[in-house]
């Protein structure tokens, strides 16, 4: 479960090697994992039951403790974490992320900061870190936003379109849905995502215009049966991409293992055959002395 692997520090004393080594087993030790995992999860549990009223009034001091004792050991956790891989703490992303969402926690939620009180909750996002197959999933969806903007802009150019034709066509009859290129835009989202759009928008519109079928169903046939697919293609594409990297990786790394195993064993093997070389000598030495 752990991202980083323990390297030598080059200009570090040997005290403070050691030091650096000692954290780095610790914190990417299996169990320390484990109890972090298992902490994040406690602690959304205990910031969900802080908006209970009820909750609060039978267990609050226990909560909002519990939610300090949880804070505390994150934070000596990431100050491990920034002591045991010194500058290589910030290269990785995760890092950075785990530290944004805990110190959003720090900051003092009085006054025009007690917004800051609700994103508390970012810091169970942490589980996205630790969870390898999450951050693969994550890895996958920010490799997929290359292409899902090209999509992006497609679907842009078709709303465009598409609300600009309704507001010339129903804006005057239906100010309130499609009386502006924005109002027209909104109101086309919401048929985008079939939201109630056959009884409260299309029909009604129908009413007036017989022939608007002929204009919201080519739409969302474009919309929710295309450009939205298109979104799910990329996205299945990136993330089966992702997960032939990890195949790959994870068989050059067992790879390597086994040529490191196999060099092992002709080194030994080389070395039974020296000890037999001599043995064999050494035997012979002594029959010449013997017979001699």
């Amino acid at each position: 479960m752990s991202r980083q692997r323990a390297r030598p520090d080059d200009g570090t004393s040997g005290t403070e090697s050691r030091l650096r080594g000692g954290l780095r087993k610790l914190v990417e030790h299996r169990r320390t994992q484990l109890f972090i995992t298992g902490l994040i999860v406690i602690n959304a549990i205990t910031l969900g039951l802080e908006t209970s009223k009820t909750a609060m009034a039978t267990a609050g001091d226990f909560l909002v403790a519990a939610d300090r004792v949880i804070l505390t050991v994150f934070v000596l956790e990431i100050l491990a974490k920034m002591v045991a891989y010194g500058w290589r703490f910030v290269k990785d992303p995760w890092n950075v992320f785990d530290t944004l969402v805990v110190g959003i926690a720090l900051v003092p939620a009085t006054g025009s900061l007690s917004v800051l009180r609700a994103l508390r909750i970012l810091r169970v996002m942490r589980l996205v870190s630790v969870v390898p197959s999450m951050r693969r999933v994550v890895g996958a969806l920010l490799s997929a936003i290359p292409g899902m903007g090209s999509i992006v802009a497609l679907l842009g150019l078709v709303f465009y379109v598409f609300s600009v034709m309704a507001t010339k066509l129903y804006g005057e009859t239906f100010p309130e849905w499609f009386g502006t290129i924005g109002a027209s835009s909104y109101t086309l989202f919401q048929i985008m995502t079939l939201e109630s759009w056959s009884m409260d928008i299309v029909r009604p519109v129908m009413e007036r215009y017989e022939l608007a079928w002929l204009f919201f169903v080519p739409f969302i046939l474009l919309t929710s049966f295309t450009v939205l697919n298109l979104f799910i293609a990329i996205i299945v594409n990136a993330m089966q991409s992702q997960h032939d990297t990890d195949i790959e990786a994870e068989r050059e790394a067992a790879h390597a293992d086994a040529e490191a195993i196999l060099t092992e064993v002709r080194e030994i093997k080389q070395e039974v055959q020296d000890l037999r070389q001599e043995n064999e000598s050494s035997s012979k030495a002594d029959s010449e002395e013997r017979s001699g």
